[in-house]
């Protein structure tokens, strides 16, 4: 199992790395719950892949989380993504296993300088995976990102309103959010991020969590991550850790 890691490690990374110097680099937008305003490279399709583990009071779900990132323009650009399996377990229940929802989001960002950037994002999430995964309805969202630079110091802060298709009587219908992640590089290779996010909507308890994550770029057009999130009420799963990677696939 070693040996083949290594293999598709080297598949990967061999001919990111011949091209490195006359490609543009990758824009991650994971691992934070916050999303930057920049757009990838025009014409440069980009895939986020990763696992995600969470813990609460008993309950067990992993998931891969994905995303293709394309921009059409420094301006203008799309991003799609999702979770391609989901198995979960709730205390005293049976296994639900099977692929997540599906968002689609169109973005846009405004370059305001060196070091400062401010975006908007349209999405609209199909209900795609199946009941007991999913809510079975879908959602709409609307979000407001800035992101600076403060010296060495990256921001990246969201404030976004989302309307939920599925609510049980009693609960509102907007849920709003916020987050801030700031990172910087430790060194050439190096990142670290740290971030705090959470939600609220009327009828159900608020959500907060705090979370703290590595980032290792071999060459520009690679990153690789690994972290852990702590939620910060009862609301929020306990514990929750991830990794993935963020490369480009095709440029058109």
């Amino acid at each position: 199992m070693r040996q083949r890691s290594a293999a598709i490690f080297l598949l990967l990374t061999m001919p990111l790395a011949s091209h490195a110097d006359d490609a543009p680099p990758v824009t991650p937008y994971r691992p934070s719950v916050s999303s930057p305003a920049q757009l990838p490279a025009p014409g440069q399709l980009e895939l986020e892949l990763g696992g995600l583990g969470q813990r609460d009071h008993g309950a067990r779900r992993s998931s891969l989380p994905y995303a293709l990132k394309l921009g059409f323009n420094p301006e203008w650009g799309v991003v799609v993504g999702g979770e391609a399996w989901v198995s979960q377990r709730e205390p005293g229940m049976a296994r639900e296993r099977g692929a997540g929802d599906t968002a689609f989001t169109l973005k846009r960002a405004w370059l305001a300088g060196e070091g400062e950037a401010y975006g908007l994002e349209w999405t609209a999430r199909a209900p795609t995976a199946k009941t007991g995964i999913g809510s079975g309805k879908a959602d709409y969202a609307v979000n407001g990102i800035c992101s600076r630079d403060f010296g060495a110091i990256h921001m990246d802060a969201n404030l976004n309103a989302t309307r939920i298709g599925a609510r049980a009587p009693g609960e509102g219908r907007i849920q709003t959010g916020m987050s801030a992640s700031f990172s910087t590089p430790v060194n050439a290779q190096w990142g670290a991020t740290v971030e705090w996010s959470g939600a609220r909507r009327s009828g159900t308890p608020s959500t907060a969590q705090l979370l703290a994550a590595a980032a290792y770029s071999p060459h520009p057009r690679l990153t690789v991550d690994v972290g852990v999130a702590r939620g910060l009420n009862r609301a929020t799963p306990q514990w929750a850790w991830f990794t993935g990677l963020v490369l480009p696939i095709a440029n058109f």
